[in-house]
């Protein structure tokens, strides 16, 4: 093998040098004059590619004037561009000023600001990527015209053929006795068969013009205006050319759900209560949205944490919020986890009175809950800005939808139990419980995904799941969420803690009023500004969505997943972890805290400072 490539690589080389400066090679690529006027040309060696704009503006087209010119020249007059101003959404823009910017990153910024060019072909209808002939138009254009059958197209008709072919056989008997392709049967043809309808005029002398005269007529009688325009537009799917005229670019939304929290009760109530929603996709294994906090605490809870908790801005009082999925699946889920304050003990200790005292029995033991509340007290006095994990629920959405969307208009009331009867789902109408509906139920497909079209529903939540100390991470949920699909015994063992939360879903509006962005602006259509507010949650979707980006925003989301001490020698106190963005290294260099965030693991405490800056720093210390 070795010794032919030898061989091969030495022949080509060879050839390349003798046929070179070929005349008669040089013939054969159509070289024009002396060949001792032209540089030879190795066939190893690349040829650049000629630049057609500098040719055609070196060379113009010498046109001469004619009726046909301007089909050749491109109309000075086909490009307007138009300048159309940019809308915004909410009162106040969310660009930053321009000012305390540098130069670069001003430029950037300008991209979200500046009008919008819009550029306008006047003789674009005129192009072969414009094509009018919808299915519409051809249907009214073909109303009237008569319908063209061919014999190709036409199928013989059993009945009527055997008649033919049995008059043709009275009309001549001995015809199948004469052999096919004979003289004979030519004649019995011909003696058969009808005689065509004669000419006139054929053999009179008319001039050429007047020929021409009565055949233009006869085109233009009965001639339909638009003839051209009932042939068949071509399959989209192969266009010749296609200029389709995009939209202007704006924020892309996916399908809008709103959620309103209504209120949160349990058996007993000792101490605040925190809740968050949040949308998980099981088969992506993806949160797909931001967390929505919400408080339904009652005031006298909320003050047991006034030490703590500044002043609440208008902004955290949200209990409605609207979620955008731009990808809606069987598969998703709407996630509802409770948090308390942070104290001594496992998780599940902690959730224990929840489970064993109930409402009916406040009377009997009343000094239990007494010492309860004693307890909480100083638990929220102590540590009230920290929290730590309590319990957790779902809701499957699509089954939500589907059955919201049975239901009469009259009687839009589901309720959930995710604790009792082996952790299935359980709903009820009207009050009485129509039985137990399996998950699997729902049917696939996108009408089934459907979350614009479905009449508004509220939920009650009876039951939550404990939150399990050493099951906390995402990779946990998901396969709990997977298993709320089926009936399965990883539910069962979970013990339910008694609650009961009341939530509306229902298609969100259009223009909703009240409604803050995720930065926490407010959309246009806010008259009062006490009004308690409903946020738009940021949506993380589950694949790539391919729409420009148009809007400026500015969020960066931190979710710690583990803190792992289990390497260290002896026992950790709680340790709190806090990041920050800095542009220094002292302490006073850490930039300012626009949003707060708190999230707790057990054994440890994680407090989280959603800040804006250069640097990011992790910091741990132990909490008092």
């Amino acid at each position: 093998f070795f010794f032919f490539r030898t061989v091969a690589a030495e022949v080509r080389k060879q050839i390349s040098g003798q046929y070179s400066g070929s005349p008669q090679l040089l013939k054969n690529l159509n070289i024009v004059g002396n060949i001792s006027h032209h540089t030879t040309v190795p066939l190893t060696e690349a040829v650049e590619p000629v630049d057609l704009e500098d040719y055609l503006i070196t060379h113009p087209l010498a046109v001469d004037s004619g009726p046909l010119r301007d089909l050749i020249e491109f109309p000075p007059d086909d490009i307007e561009v138009v300048y159309s101003p940019r809308d915004c959404r909410t009162l106040v823009s969310a660009v930053p000023e321009e000012s305390e910017m540098d130069p670069h990153v001003r430029d950037c910024i300008r991209s979200y600001t500046e009008d919008w060019a819009i550029v306008i072909r006047k003789y674009h209808k005129l192009g072969t990527g414009f094509n009018p002939n919808t299915l519409d138009k051809q249907k009214e254009r073909q109303k009237g015209l008569p319908k063209q059958v061919f014999e190709s197209d036409e199928a013989p008709d059993g009945n009527n053929y055997q008649d033919e072919q049995d008059d043709l056989k009275r009309r001549s008997m001995s015809i199948d006795d004469t052999p096919r392709g004979s003289w004979a049967c030519s004649i019995f043809d011909l003696k058969n068969s009808l005689p065509d309808a004669l000419l006139p005029n054929l053999l009179d002398r008319t001039p050429n013009e007047e020929i021409d005269h009565q055949n233009d007529d006869q085109r233009k009688s009965n001639r339909h205006k638009e003839l051209f325009a009932l042939h068949p537009s071509p399959d989209e799917e192969e266009p010749i050319e296609r200029l389709s005229v995009p939209d202007v670019p704006k924020e892309h939304f996916g399908q809008r759900l709103l959620v309103k929290c209504l209120s949160l009760k349990f058996e007993i109530e000792i101490e605040p209560i925190f809740a968050s929603l949040a949308l998980y996709d099981v088969k992506e294994k993806k949160k797909i949205s931001e967390n929505f906090y919400f408080d339904l605490n009652s005031e006298q809870m909320k003050g047991l944490l006034r030490p703590h908790v500044p002043p609440a801005a208008i902004t955290t009082l949200a209990r409605s919020a609207i979620f955008s999925i731009t990808y809606p699946s069987q598969d998703v889920f709407l996630v509802i986890k409770l948090e308390k304050v942070l104290q001594q003990g496992d998780i599940g200790e902690c959730a224990e009175p929840y489970m064993i005292f109930k409402e009916a029995d406040a009377t009997k033991n009343k000094e239990k809950l007494e010492k309860l509340k004693s307890q909480a007290d100083q638990f929220c006095q102590r540590l009230g800005k920290y929290r730590m994990p309590f319990a957790w629920t779902a809701i499957h959405l699509m089954n939500i939808v589907s059955s919201a969307g049975s239901l009469e208009r009259d009687s839009s009331e589901v309720e959930i139990s995710t604790g009792e009867r082996k952790g299935s789902w359980s709903e009820r109408r009207n009050s009485s419980i129509v039985g137990r509906r399996s998950l699997e139920r729902t049917t696939s497909g996108d009408d089934a995904c459907n979350l614009t079209s479905f009449r508004p529903a509220t939920l009650t939540v009876t039951n939550f799941f404990k939150q399990e100390g050493d099951r906390l991470s995402d990779e946990d949920l998901y396969k709990f969420l997977a298993d709320m699909r089926r009936p399965s015994s990883v539910l069962r063992r979970l013990r339910p803690i008694t609650a009961q939360l009341k939530i509306d879903i229902s298609p969100a509006p259009e223009n909703p009023h009240y409604c803050l962005t995720p930065e926490l602006l407010q959309v246009k259509l806010y008259p009062d500004s006490r009004v308690r507010p409903t946020r738009e949650i940021l949506e993380f979707p589950a694949r790539d969505v391919y729409v420009p980006n148009t809007t400026y925003r500015n969020l960066l989301y931190i979710y710690p997943q583990s803190l792992n001490f289990a390497n260290r020698q002896g026992s950790a106190r709680n340790i709190t972890v806090k990041v920050q963005f800095m542009y220094g290294e002292d302490q006073s260099n850490a930039m300012p805290v626009r949003n707060i965030l708190h999230f707790f693991s057990s054994p440890y405490v994680i407090e989280i400072d959603k800040v804006f800056g250069l640097s990011c720093v992790t910091r741990l210390a132990a909490p008092n």
